[in-house]
């Protein structure tokens, strides 16, 4: 995952799983059944304002491993409790469909699950750590063996709140990227991609956020108008699906929701974006959304973004060298913007390698502000979580 330069390019939900009481009895499948919803769930407003994150079961497992691997007990004990933590399931590629039913089962009424779509053919445009596993222009098998499969999971569990994060970085590349051959070749499978899952998607049970990228991408001056029609003109050609509920800013991101001076503020160019922190950026970007006629509440990933001034330039997005875990889920945000900030990003989880041989290989991921080794996109890297553990803010 990224989050590209535009300007010269063109560029705590504690989802905690709660503690057995000492004097209750029984397995924690008991103890959830019973607590499950028994009714269909119905989603409208803020879906997170009476529930926490579900604390997904394989990013939880990632982490007790990471826990368990730890000679320092004192960095052990707080890397379990990140295990803990509500964060979203990245569902990215047609293999791992096969977990989503074992994060779905037996989820109290106070929780809602997470999870990431993000399979469009041709993915990461603009990029190479993460390039999917569909060919651009593919799009009846990502609707017929990607989305489909996924809609048919979801309609098995009525009485469960679900939250989605809608193909981060696929519009927003469109917007800033549209000269690139391949973000050219992949346009119209990313429009047509985006709307059918959005409309297939619309059940009464699930909130969808369109990813924006974030400030220091679409909150150009000059980006903030095209990007949110290009946003809205794909969910009206959805149909303007019931259940979207807005748009998602910071995914996998650095930036900080509210520091001012923003930290490129300074920089020769910063005339030309107002958006100098998410909250900057929520704040232009939603009316211009909600005038292009979607609806426009955000979610932040606050997941990494608890240390600045890390960054050579607005745009290094790969496993920048020095971050934390940030806040905590929560949709107390302090914004009416806001639903809630969020952990969409798995902290842990490689952005590229750093390998520069690797077919993968991203220029970004071996920049001086890089961490450095770091495996293939999405694969474990322990120094890097421990990193972001020490790092983290508020402390774990």
């Amino acid at each position: 995952m990224k989050g590209l330069y535009s300007a010269l390019v063109a560029s705590a939900i504690s989802g905690a799983l709660a503690a057995p009481s000492p004097v209750e009895q029984g397995p924690i499948t008991a103890r959830a059944n019973a607590a499950a919803c028994a009714t269909p769930v119905t989603l409208s407003g803020n879906p997170f304002a009476s529930r926490s994150i579900y604390a997904n079961k394989e990013y939880s497992k990632e982490v007790i491993a990471a826990a368990a691997s730890m000679t320092d007990s004192a960095l052990a004990a707080k890397a379990s409790k990140v295990a803990e933590v509500g964060t979203y399931l990245w569902i990215d590629t047609r293999a791992r469909i096969s977990v989503i039913e074992d994060n779905l089962k037996d989820i109290p009424c106070d929780k809602i699950a997470a999870m990431v779509i993000y399979d469009l053919p041709g993915r990461d445009c603009a990029a190479k750590a993460s390039n999917g596993e569909l060919a651009a222009g593919d799009v009846a098998t990502y609707k017929s063996q990607y989305i489909d499969p996924i809609v048919a999971i979801f309609k098995k569990y009525p009485n469960t709140a679900i939250s989605l994060v809608i193909e981060p970085d696929s519009l927003p590349n469109l917007v800033t990227n549209a000269d690139k051959q391949a973000c050219k070749d992949s346009a119209a499978g990313y429009k047509e991609g985006v709307a059918y899952a959005l409309k297939q998607l619309n059940l009464p049970n699930i909130a969808m956020y369109i990813d924006a990228g974030h400030g220091g991408w679409l909150g150009w001056n000059d980006n903030l108008k095209p990007g949110a029609k290009m946003l809205a003109s794909v969910y009206k050609d959805a149909g303007s699906p019931k259940q979207v509920r807005g748009f998602a800013t910071n995914v996998a991101g650095w930036n900080a929701w509210d520091l001012s001076p923003g930290e490129f503020s300074k920089a020769t160019d910063a005339q030309w974006n107002k958006c100098q922190n998410e909250k900057l950026y929520v704040k232009a970007f939603s009316p211009e959304l909600k005038s292009a006629g979607m609806p426009s509440q955000a979610i932040v990933d606050t997941g990494r973004n608890a240390v600045t001034g890390l960054r050579k330039e607005w745009g290094d997005w790969c496993n920048v060298n020095g971050a934390g875990f940030g806040v905590r889920p929560t949709s107390s945000t302090g914004d009416s913007l806001t639903d809630a900030f969020v952990w969409v990003k798995p902290g842990g989880e490689s952005d590229g390698t750093s390998d520069t041989g690797a077919t993968r290989y991203d220029s970004y991921c071996g920049k001086d502000d890089a961490f450095k080794p770091a495996p293939e996109a999405g694969t474990w890297n322990q120094a890097y979580f421990e990193m972001l553990l020490k790092n983290a803010k508020p402390p774990f």
